[in-house]
């Protein structure tokens, strides 16, 4: 295990939110594809599989929030580290995060940094940002990649002992990129 426990399933989370967003690359090389994160029910199955906890407003609103926090975590990944902390602690004091140990549900001791009652797109933004402290204090922001599939825009957090994860989750990016290196080592022997 590369960090906590926590800080791991928050990074994956995080991860997670992002690639909501479109992550195929058009030919002029800016994202296009669908938007996992457009309506109440999106959100809701998202916050339901991600297991957050605390209020909801299932609103609109809540859904252009959680977007826009989103965006911030995909300029946090892609940055580097002088960026990324400027960014985080902006996260941070926006919320007025104060770290504190919580226990519910099935997980054990853990950090939280806002009350439960703290808007969702807020909460998941400190939690993010609170798993990001770790990994820029733990000089690991190469963890934080882009897929490396010529078509993908998609994040990875890279957990991997030797720091060897290169594709994504959000397709078969993996997959067609050894299929597409197996092919042209066959065609070489031929």
């Amino acid at each position: 295990m590369v960090f906590s426990h926590d800080t791991e399933m928050a990074l994956l989370s995080a991860v997670n939110l992002i690639n909501t967003g479109p992550i195929s690359i058009a030919e002029d090389g800016s994202a296009t594809g669908s938007d996992g994160m457009e309506t109440v029910a999106e959100l809701d199955d998202f916050v339901l599989r991600e297991q957050f906890s605390g209020s909801r407003t299932h609103t609109d609103a809540e859904v252009a929030a959680v977007r826009g926090i989103r965006q911030e975590l995909r300029t946090i990944f892609t940055s580097d580290e002088a960026t990324a902390v400027e960014l985080v602690n902006r996260l941070l004091a926006r919320a007025q995060a104060l770290p504190q140990l919580v226990k519910h549900d099935q997980w054990d001791w853990h950090l939280h940094a806002t009350a439960p009652a703290a808007p969702l797109a807020e909460r998941m933004g400190v939690e993010a940002a609170m798993a990001l402290v770790d990994v820029i204090r733990s000089k690991e922001l190469s963890r934080l990649k882009v897929c490396a599939a010529p078509d993908c825009c998609a994040v990875v957090i890279d957990l991997s002992k030797n720091r060897s994860r290169r594709y994504c989750d959000t397709g078969n990016c993996g997959n067609r990129a050894h299929v597409a290196a197996y092919r042209r080592r066959q065609s070489t022997l031929k």
